[in-house]
């Protein structure tokens, strides 16, 4: 029986080989059924890319104001308030309970009287 067979070996292989193409062409990480999970990612990661190029034109403008030649003295005051914990002697602050999402910059409320 083996003798008979061994004509069939390579067609054999050779189908094996194009159902595993197949397969993989439509469930692999590339494949034709895996393209909403992409667009998901896509659109998640081009949302963190606008999340970071504020964050960074943010900071750019704090080290522009923070460079001597542009020294701003409210921001400065406002750097050292928060990095320091200090207040004016003639501000009113409010301080609250740590909320989740919120950081100290947000959470501490402070206004001239």
């Amino acid at each position: 029986m083996p003798e008979r067979m061994k004509p069939y070996f390579p067609s054999v292989a050779l189908l094996l080989v194009f159902c595993y193409l197949g397969v993989q062409a439509l469930t692999g990480d590339r494949g034709l059924l895996g393209g909403h999970e992409r667009r998901l990612l896509l659109a998640e990661r081009e949302h963190q890319l606008a999340e970071l190029i504020e964050r960074r034109a943010d900071m750019e403008v704090r080290v522009r104001y923070l460079k001597t030649d542009h020294l701003s003295r409210d921001l400065l005051e406002e750097r050292a308030r928060a990095v320091l914990g200090f207040a004016d002697p003639r501000d009113y602050v409010i301080r609250v309970a740590d909320l989740p999402g919120v950081t100290a910059d947000q959470a501490s409320v402070s206004t001239r009287s």
